[in-house]
């Protein structure tokens, strides 16, 4: 009946105690680490988790004595929605993750149950089953079934839902109780709180183009309250960039994720007041680092909760970076976005080659591109296509391909008229076996020879927007074509023979009755 969210892998014999001995430190890593993450609340539309954690405390078992034990891995304080957001918040994303205390030679936890009372949270939160446990009022029992020694597993136990009326910090207490039929019963606690007011920032912002790599670009940071809550607690500023792009670590009051940062957290003690706006007294800088970045984006978002993320640990140098008061203008969106393009090309030569045969032959010609970078696409970038006209004298009768168990006959898209030319995305399914990036994405054309046209010669082409060489984009298809073979003729022949005997019949038939 209920399906487990996360499942951590198993394992049995020796294999069983090393995977123990890594997955316990993995699990309570990645679950503290997701934690201080969440908790800064950067993206006010997500519903967040603070930092404080709550790793119920328990006996650890002597070495090789077998004995069962659980550990929760929740945390102490998790913000379930926003004040302003009132009756109409929802959050689904709450676990209460279970864990077996690895042991030498332990069993597995048998028939393991987990009973979470929400009771606490009336007045605060509205409560409602998430399919996954059986609900009795604000009680909600989860069974998790059998776990293996160091295993673990998380179950969302309830959805929450906001109530109008409340305040910022207004909350509740939801208390849980794990057991199994081999193990000691383990209880838990979390305190379940009302944020802050949501803070929003401009959203889609200003492109910035012809970023070559080694160049620097910035972008101002702003932020609007349009709550009715002043941000008590001050106001946080989380900023993220993508892959190939890095911070510089300009601010004291902000810190780094590394020395060559893709993320920074800055802690502001400014009260963001009710129905203001704000805008940092200072730019933001990134600089293209990867040297085959095609593009990129630029995210920043604004928490009324401040809490320093897991991992930021390099401190700015330069002075603090500061608020001033500023417009509400075009300040609507929950999040700050930059797309930024570079003077990095894919650049894509056509691969051809001879429509060699004899009139009547199907030949098969591998006809594609050869990406010769230097840039990279990483997968959000259209990958481009090339365009085939055949020969003239000649007719594609297929473009055959295979995607995993499965093929077809045209891999590319047909012209709508003869002459026209045949559209290959080498970003569709069709393309998934033969497509390397980097290298030669070329598939069989099967073209059959009509017949001998003197230096009939088709085209390929390729296209895609990263490309700025354009004098290499076209190629052409040569048509070698032969006289068909004698016997290819022997049926004409023979029909042309025949005709000529039924003719000579018919004529003799009709004289014979002109005689008479």
């Amino acid at each position: 009946m209920s399906l487990p969210i996360r499942v951590l892998g198993r394992a049995t014999g020796p294999a069983a105690l090393l995977k123990a001995v890594f997955t316990t430190a993995v699990f309570s890593t990645v679950v503290f680490t997701t934690a201080l993450f969440a908790a800064a609340v950067f993206a006010p539309a997500v519903f967040t988790t603070a930092v404080t954690p709550a790793v119920v405390p328990v006996a650890v078992a002597a070495e090789g004595s077998g004995r069962v034990t659980l550990r929760f891995e929740t945390v102490g304080t998790y913000v379930m929605y926003s004040a302003d957001e009132g009756a109409g918040a929802t959050n689904d994303g709450f676990v209460v993750p279970v864990h077996v205390q690895p042991s030498k030679g332990g069993e597995p936890a048998r028939n393991v149950r987990v009973v979470v009372d929400a009771s606490g949270l009336a007045g605060v939160a509205r409560v409602g089953d998430t399919t996954m446990c059986e609900a009795e009022g604000p009680v909600f029992t989860c069974e998790y079934g059998d776990l293996q020694n160091g295993d673990g597993e998380s179950y969302s136990p309830l959805s929450l839902r906001g109530v109008d009326g409340v305040e910022p910090g207004d909350s509740g207490t939801v208390t849980y109780t794990a057991t199994a039929d081999n193990a000691p019963a383990v209880t838990g606690t979390t305190r379940m709180t009302v944020g802050g007011p949501r803070l929003s920032a401009p959203g889609q912002e200003k492109d910035v183009r012809g970023l070559a790599p080694g160049k620097s670009a910035n972008v101002t940071a702003r932020l609007a309250n349009h709550s009715r809550f002043p941000a008590s607690q001050g106001v946080a500023l989380q900023v993220d960039v993508s892959e190939g792009l890095t911070l510089t670590a300009l601010h004291s009051n902000c810190f780094y994720a590394g020395p060559a940062p893709a993320s920074a957290w800055c802690m502001f003690p400014t009260k963001a007041a009710a129905g203001a706006a704000y805008a940092a007294d200072a730019p933001l800088v990134y600089t293209v680092t990867g040297p085959r970045t095609l593009t990129g984006e630029v995210t920043y978002a604004w928490s009324s909760a401040p809490s320093r993320p897991a991992g930021h640990t390099v401190r700015g140098i330069g002075p603090p970076l500061g608020l001033v008061r500023t417009s509400a203008r075009d300040i609507g969106d929950s999040e700050g976005k930059v797309a930024v393009s570079t003077t990095v090309q894919v650049d894509y030569r056509p691969v051809t080659a001879t429509v060699r045969g004899r009139v009547g032959d199907t030949v098969h010609v591998r006809l594609g591109l050869e990406d010769l970078g230097p840039g990279r696409m990483t997968g959000d970038e259209e990958p481009g296509r090339f365009e085939v006209v055949p020969p003239e004298g000649t007719t594609v009768t297929s473009v055959p391909y295979r995607f995993e168990e499965d093929g077809g006959k045209w891999a590319c898209e047909r012209p709508e008229k003869p002459g026209g030319a045949f559209v290959c995305d080498i970003g569709r399914d069709q393309f998934f076996e033969v497509r390397h990036e980097g290298g030669t994405t070329a598939i069989d054309f099967h073209i059959r020879i009509d017949r001998q046209v003197a230096g009939a010669q088709g085209t390929v082409r390729t296209v895609n927007a990263y490309d700025r060489t354009p004098a290499n984009d076209v190629a052409v298809i040569p048509l070698d074509a032969s006289p068909a073979p004698p016997y290819r003729y022997a049926w004409a022949w023979a029909t042309g023979a025949l005709a000529v005997v039924l003719l000579a019949l018919v004529y003799r038939r009709r004289r014979r009755r002109s005689a008479v």
